[in-house]
């Protein structure tokens, strides 16, 4: 019974101490084995592996996945015309790839990935002053924007690979001035609107100006044109009727002063309240007389 036991026992120590030389490496962490505290080996390889027991090896595990590091507000940097801008920025990183890279990384940061944030924060804060001080606003917006994020990559990349980080990405996410800035930067914009508004207005008014002289130029030459021509057309009416008369009287002179002495009684007795003094054997009454009328007494109206 005693054997019984002590062979239980013996094969649960057994077993303990067999399963404390083995570790599993998942494929998204490095594994450091320590021993007695100095690091031993660099294991990357997923799967199953061994080591001696505590407290003769430990292992840590780094996660080797691709972070993000965004920073919380946007930092204020002074340009090289001394103007102050505001600076969103982003990186990608994680734990460098190369022989000696994660013993670095641990070295730096006993394994803190706070630690870590912090330090590359800082090394990429360092790296964005050094640069968006040697150029202009439009440059680190828009001019040579690739130019100013290649020199900042280039500087993180220096400064991460000795504390064992690979750098993946450094971006910009937002340039933006300070609101002091922005107001001023609105005013000129808003200033030079209404400035090419007016401008454009005053050409509006001086084409409209333009355009209405010549209308008014073109309607008076049309009108005097019209004018002519309807004068000319009447002239020629008045001339082809005086000849029609011409011809339809001189036929007959006698019939040409009867119609016009109608013609004027027509003329002079219009209106009745018209009232006239005249002999009533005056030529004008000629032709109210009948076969009779020459013996009418004299003084009649």
């Amino acid at each position: 019974m005693n054997r019984i036991v002590t062979f239980v026992v013996g094969g649960f120590i057994a077993l303990m101490l067999l399963s404390s030389t083995m570790f599993v490496v998942d494929q998204r962490r490095y594994a450091i084995v320590f021993a007695l505290g100095e690091v031993k080996e660099v294991i990357r390889t997923p799967g199953l592996h061994f080591k001696l027991p505590p407290p003769f090896q430990n292992v840590l595990y780094l996660d080797n996945r691709i972070m993000t590091i965004e920073s919380p507000d946007a930092e204020r940097f002074i340009t090289a015309e001394k103007m102050n801008i505001l600076v969103d920025t982003f990186v990608k990183w994680r734990i460098g790839r190369g022989e000696d890279q994660p013993k670095k990384y641990f070295v730096s940061f006993g394994g803190d990935e706070g630690r870590a944030r912090d330090r590359m924060s800082q090394i990429v804060k360092a790296a964005l002053n050094d640069e968006i001080t040697k150029h202009t606003v439009r440059e680190v917006i828009s001019g040579q924007r690739g130019q100013v994020m290649e020199a900042i990559r280039t500087k993180v990349v220096t400064e991460a690979t000795q504390i064992g980080v690979e750098i993946i990405d450094v971006r910009l996410k937002r340039v933006d001035y300070v609101e002091q800035i922005n107001n001023s930067v609105y005013d000129r914009m808003k200033a030079e609107r209404v400035r090419v508004a007016n401008e454009l207005r005053s050409t509006g008014s001086a084409d409209s100006e333009k355009i209405r002289a010549d209308a008014d130029k073109q309607r008076t030459v049309i009108l005097a044109e019209a004018y002519r021509q309807a004068e000319s057309i009447r002239g020629e009416g008045d001339a082809k009727a005086s000849q029609i008369y011409a011809e339809a009287f001189g036929k007959n002179p006698e019939f040409y002063k009867f119609y016009r002495s109608l013609e004027a009684y027509r003329a002079t007795f219009k209106n009745h309240g018209d009232v006239m003094v005249i002999d009533s054997n005056s030529d004008f009454f000629k032709y109210f007389k009948g076969s009779g009328a020459s013996a009418a007494p004299a003084g009649k109206k």
